[in-house]
Parts: C-alpha cells; structure tokens; sequence
C-alpha cells in the first residue's frame, strides 16, 4: 500500500508527532538527572570493563557496585574523576571486573543516585555471535534485484528496472535539500542493479556502500572464526562478495567513470508533484511497476543513476580511499576461491587510487544531496586504501595481475597520510617485505 503526501503535510505530521511523543515523555524525563549507560551487547567476563555515569549533579564520593540478579556484590568503587561533558550531562567513567558469567546491573549511590538496566557478563563467543548473526541476516534482507534471498522479509527482488538505469549528471539542490531544475540525463545507460539499500530507504550509495565491504572483509581476513568461512552462523565470505560485485558495476574500468548513486530522496523545488523515494510506504518489489504511467512516479520507477564526474576525471579522495579499500581487500579474500574476480577487483583498485583527487575544493562527493551523509576528511580513507593495497600486492602466494605498482609505493603513500606505515594483525611492513 502507498502512503504519499505532499513534502509539507508530512513534515507537518511529523511535527505534530514529536511535540506530543516529547511533552508525553517529559515529566519521566524532568525528574531524572543522572543515568548509567552499558554497552547493550554485554561484557566479557575477566576483562577491564567500563560503563558511564551521565549526571547533571556533581558526583563528588559517590560510589558505584555491580550486583547480580540475586542482589550480590561482585564489585564495588568510588567514582573516579569526570571524563568530560555530553551537552548538560558531565561523563564519569565506571571502570569494573567481573569474572563470573552472568546478569548483573550497575547501581550509583551518591549525591543523585542511579541504576543501569540489566546486562549479561560472559564469554566473548556468547556475547558476539548472537550480534554478528543479526548484522549478517541485516545484509541479506538489504539485498536488492534479482539475487535476493527469501526470508520472512523478503518474498520477491526489488528495482529490476536498475538493470537499464538511466545516469544523470549531479543535481544542485537548494538550502531545503529541494532538486533546483530538471534531472539531466548523460544519455548512458548501465546496470545498477544489486548491492544493498541504505539505512531505513531504498537508495543505495557508493560511499557508505564501500565502508561497510572494505569492513566486511577486514573482519572475514582477520577473523575468519568469527566472520569468514570457519564462523558458525555469520560466515560473511558470500554477502562481501555480493556487495562487491555492485560496486564493480559502479565503477566503469574501461572509461574510468564512477557513478556514486541510485535513486533519489528529496523532492523537486519548482515541480512538487514528483515523488521520490522517501515520500512512499511500500515493499521494494512495487517501485518498478508503481503507478503504471504517472509522471509524477517516473523517478520511483525508474531510478536515476548520478556520476561523480567525466571519464577519467580525478575522483573525491573519501570515495576513491574507500573503494580502493574494498577491492584490495577482495584480492586479499578470494584470489584462491575466485581468482579472476579478485584480479579484476585489484586492478580497479589501484585505478581508482590513481585518481584520487589529493587537493580537493568545496564539499566532497558524499550523496546527493550532501546533507545526507556529509563529511570533511578524507585523509583517512586514502590511508585505508593505502594500507589495503600494500598488503594485497604484497601477497606472495598467487601470481599478481601485470602492470601493478610495487606494495612499497603503497606503504609510503599510508604513511603521508598518518605518519606511520601500515600494519595488521600478526605483520608488520618490514616482515612481508
């Protein structure tokens, strides 16, 4: 079913709906001024482990103790010094260590007493893998086009019109994040289709896109127990091969062009009429089909594609770190299991690299419009990609694509960037050299 508005009435809604949720929580909220925040996921028994005490009073001699269910102290201290300030709120640190497994809470007693909500003290195995099985079968339910997976969620692939998407340059947008003008198309076409939605919408965006493959396969590399293929229930290996193989389809090799979108979120300034992806409530499998012929759908429909610049322009160094990250450490993953994907994803790798743009003026390239997702550093990410590079060329078990730079050049353009060469778990630069 479609829910559609216009952009002023649901903001209006919207509106109307946080004044009355806030003014029904606030006489709760007025009378409480201290909390103590946990980390909902539980913590490791032996381990030095910390809460926070959030107050608005003074916590001068206030002490804090970890109780169990039955109402034992495993662990009792007086509140250190504060760490800071979070907006009125001044931070106290609760540094503790619980060796026996099970669920406790912490309680403050001082000048404003407190009490956590209940938390589980155990294994590292039992707490995460609960954690890391939900992220994975949060991935599989993102999946969009034809390679969906069913689930509950899911019963039918979404936006197989993306197979055909049309690609526009960038819009301009006005201070309310509303299109200025018409959309202007390319005149190229590409298959867009696959990779994952973005939080809480159907759009899907290079650049958070990346982040989260170039995480993926840091974990399945480096935990392969917890993420790769000796995990039990959250084996990553084939959903980062699914993201990557989107992200191979943004990025055109032989032209050298990134597109860094599908679809849009905002609405148009002088033509409200036409709807966008966040002005509907529906299932992804009715958007290429929604509202037959109605222009004012044409963008649901068929979704635009944005390019971030012309072939072989330089491209902004945040996407150009990330994707280089994602697809070094492809190789790094699957150069035995899918050596030919690995060697093209390494090639686009050091592509994508070479054209980062080191000296970038005005907003970064983020997603349109920038607001969604805006960023001002992109040092970092050139170091990812740096770092990812050098220890995918520095393999030394399976034969190397020809024409690549040495993992030395890698090395030193990690450090321009952080001052310091690459490093990961169990080597060193000096030790693979």
């Amino acid at each position: 079913m479609i829910f559609s508005l216009p952009a002023r009435t649901r903001f209006a809604i919207r509106s109307f709906l946080l004044v009355v949720t806030v003014v029904a929580a606030m006489p709760a909220f007025a009378a409480t001024t201290a909390f103590v925040r946990i980390d909902q996921l539980g913590y490791e028994s032996g381990a030095h482990n910390r809460a926070y005490l959030m107050s608005k009073t003074s916590e001068s001699g206030a002490i804090f103790r970890v109780v169990t269910a039955g109402g034992e102290i495993e662990f009792s201290s007086s509140i250190g010094a504060a760490a800071g300030t979070w907006g009125d709120f001044t931070v106290y640190p609760l540094d503790f260590v619980v060796h026996e497994c099970g669920k406790y809470t912490i309680e403050v007693t001082g000048p404003v007493s407190a009490s956590s909500t209940t938390f589980r003290i155990d294994a590292p195995a039992k707490l995460y893998s609960g954690a890391l099985a939900n992220a994975l079968n949060f991935y599989r339910n993102e999946r969009d086009g034809e390679n969906f997976i069913k689930t509950p969620l899911r019963s039918a692939p979404g936006h197989l019109n993306d197979e055909h998407a049309a690609v526009y340059l960038s819009p301009a947008f006005n201070s309310d994040d509303l299109i200025l003008g018409a959309l202007k198309p390319t005149g190229v076409s590409m298959d867009a289709s696959g990779g994952w939605w973005d939080a809480g919408d159907y759009l899907k965006f290079v650049q958070t896109h990346s982040y989260t493959v170039a995480l993926m396969l840091v974990g399945i590399r480096d935990f392969p127990a917890q993420m790769g293929s000796a995990a039990n229930g959250s084996d990553f290996t084939a959903e980062a091969k699914f993201g990557l193989e989107w992200l191979l389809k943004m990025w055109d090799s032989s032209s050298q062009t990134l597109y860094y979108q599908v679809g849009i979120g905002t609405d148009f300034a002088s033509s409200p009429n036409l709807l966008s992806d966040h002005d509907l409530w529906r299932l992804p499998q009715v958007d290429d089909t929604i509202g037959g012929t109605d222009p004012s759908l044409q963008y649901v429909r068929n979704r635009p594609v944005f390019v971030a610049g012309p072939a072989g322009s330089k491209i902004s160094p945040n996407l150009a770190g990330r994707m280089a990250a994602s697809f070094a450490g492809c190789f790094q993953v699957y150069r035995k299991s899918h050596p030919a994907f690995a060697q093209k994803c390494l090639v686009a790798a050091e592509q994508i690299f070479d054209l980062a743009d080191t000296a970038p003026s005005g907003d970064l390239v983020t997603v349109a419009p920038f607001d969604f997702y805006g960023e001002d550093e992109w040092r970092d990410d050139l170091e990812l990609g740096a770092s990812e590079l050098y220890f995918a060329l520095a393999t030394q078990d399976c034969p190397l694509p020809s024409n690549l730079r040495t993992p030395i050049r890698f090395s030193i353009c990690a450090s321009q960037h952080t001052g310091r060469m690459p490093t990961s778990p169990g080597r060193t630069m000096p030790e693979i050299l």
